[in-house]
């Protein structure tokens, strides 16, 4: 017992003060922190939305318009592949209308061949055996394309699961401290942000989809008339102007092709800046390798014809293509305020939602609640410490004393750590936090038990001591393995408060083990260098 080498106080000793430094910040109040220099740093534990307050916001996803849209897409491929491969398919009378796209074949020589390219961009629905789009061939000359419900329902889950990590990038964006965004069922998303009182610019970035195209202006005249209808001429598809560029144009609908030249998903980065003209706030935007390639060839193709860059269905501008545009690079110029410029860089540079979402449910949380928690939770802490630090004394006398003194570093120890981690304090985190507390002593209550135990079968006091730690050691870390497994799976299958118990349980059971072994053994080892005693009261 009397070996435990001078590195090893080192070790422990720095642990604890850098642990316990780690804490002092976030255990002062606001007024003392903003004196202190800033070059110092300050790790502090964040309060979740229990705790602090915030918005609480509920989205779902549109799983109407997600299926327009594959049907969109999926003529379009459809096209694409009947014209850019060879040898090419001629087709006629393109539907889309009951929710399935139908064409029917002019060479009946080719059927087979068609049949055979649009099977060929299905793909299997996992394990299912099912395919995302069933193809079959009516009348003879006739195809038609419906999606499958089992190709739906995978879109559905890929889509929210996408929109789940764009909604996340977007927040990240705004510099929000440790906000919950979790999926709720099969098309919902759950937004908690701490500390946001004014949920509306949030809930306007969030809801804009971000779907950025470029397409040609259609070349067919087209009856204004009929445009404000939805009615284009073959081929094209009619688009609302914005309210600002539609007073500009004096017309509130423009025909545009229906094949898109570049879209958002080709952007590599986004960024606010201004016109060197004119001084108004645009977005640049970068393409990658092969946004790059098909912007320059399709401004190469059509020089001096005018094209048009919409923004989630509207049309932004409609400018001609005076040169070939090589470099990558364009610009999105508006009515744009340097704020909505740079909302607008946020969501481009974060990437287009694949489904619109919607808010079905919003509230904003007060602190009153979440202080109120605190208080109590403070008042619960200080209790049952107490409580647990007067039975250790009373109990085991100077091993009780030491057992304390681990009670406390270990306090201090979990504050440090989620301090260091960037950590979220939630309401069940603070029941996590006092359980800690509570139980951090069942490893001296073991390990004094022991050393009883040996000093009643004679044993002198070094050897009970050095047994004592040697056999409890073992009993402590296979109990703890179990509550940290227990924590891991907390934190894996929870969300939200659950998770923010279980980190709070993990690290302290982490910090209990090293100061109930560790801390307390170095103490009592010093104290038997010191004194040697010849019989042990405990």
């Amino acid at each position: 017992m009397l070996d435990f080498p001078r590195w090893k106080i080192w070790a422990v000793t720095i642990t604890v003060t850098v642990g316990v430094l780690l804490a002092v910040p976030s255990l002062l109040p606001p007024n003392v922190r903003a004196g202190i220099p800033a070059v110092i740093p300050q790790p502090l534990i964040a309060l979740g939305l229990d705790l602090s307050g915030g918005s609480h916001i509920l989205l779902e996803a549109d799983i109407e318009s997600l299926g327009a849209q594959r049907l969109e897409a999926m003529a379009g491929r459809v096209e694409d592949a009947m014209s850019d491969q060879e040898p090419r398919i001629a087709i006629g009378g393109v539907s889309r209308s009951g929710g399935r796209i139908s064409f029917f074949v002019r060479d009946s020589a080719q059927l087979d061949d068609a049949m055979e390219r649009i099977r060929a961009m299905t793909t299997p629905v996992a394990l299912t055996g099912a395919r995302d789009w069933d193809v079959r061939n009516v009348d003879s000359m006739r195809i038609v394309v419906t999606p499958s419900e089992a190709g739906l329902e995978a879109a559905v889950d890929d889509a929210v699961e996408v929109a789940t990590e764009v909604v996340r990038t977007r927040i990240d964006e705004l510099g929000t401290r440790e906000p919950t965004i979790i999926r709720q069922g099969s098309d919902r998303i759950v937004v908690q942000v701490p500390g946001l009182d004014d949920p509306e610019a949030l809930i306007a970035l969030l809801g804009r989809t971000a779907q950025l195209e470029f397409r040609l202006v259609c070349q067919t005249p087209a009856d204004p008339a009929a445009l404000a209808q939805n009615r284009a001429p073959i081929g094209c598809q009619a688009f609302p102007y914005t309210e600002e560029e539609a007073a500009q144009m004096q017309a509130t609908h423009i025909a545009l092709q229906r094949r898109v030249m570049v879209s958002g998903d080709q952007l590599i980065n986004a960024q606010q800046s201004y016109d060197p003209q004119t001084n108004q706030p645009v977005v640049d935007i970068t393409f990658d390798g092969d946004g790059t390639r098909r912007f320059a060839q399709a401004t190469q193709q059509n020089v001096g014809k005018p094209f048009a860059m919409i923004l989630d269905g509207e049309v932004l501008s409609a400018p001609n293509i005076n040169e070939p545009i090589l470099g990558g690079q364009a610009q999105i110029s508006g009515s744009f305020s340097v704020e909505t410029a740079n909302d607008l860089a946020i969501a481009l540079r974060s990437g287009q939602l694949p489904v619109q979402l919607s808010v079905v449910e919003q509230r904003t949380v007060g602190p009153d609640l979440g202080r109120e928690s605190i208080r109590l939770g403070v008042i619960a802490g200080i209790i049952g410490s107490a409580a647990v630090l007067a039975f250790m004394f009373v109990t085991y006398g100077r091993f009780g004393i030491y057992a304390d003194i681990a009670l406390i570093l270990n306090a201090l120890l979990v504050l440090g750590a989620m301090a260091l981690l960037g950590a979220t304090l939630t309401l069940p985190g603070i029941a996590g936090f006092v359980l800690t507390i509570g139980a951090a002593v069942d490893a001296n209550v073991i390990i004094n038990e022991r050393i009883r135990e040996e000093l009643r079968k004679g044993r002198r006091p070094l050897a009970a001591i050095e047994h004592g730690y040697k056999e409890a050691q073992t009993a402590i870390f296979d109990a703890n393995i179990t509550n940290v497994i227990a924590g891991a799976m907390l934190f894996w299958f929870g969300s939200g408060p659950v998770r923010g118990f279980a980190v709070v349980l993990m690290i302290g059971i982490v910090t209990s083990v090293f100061t109930a072994v560790s801390v307390t053994r170095m103490l009592v080892s010093l104290y038997l260098r010191r004194q040697r005693p010849q019989s042990l009261t405990i």
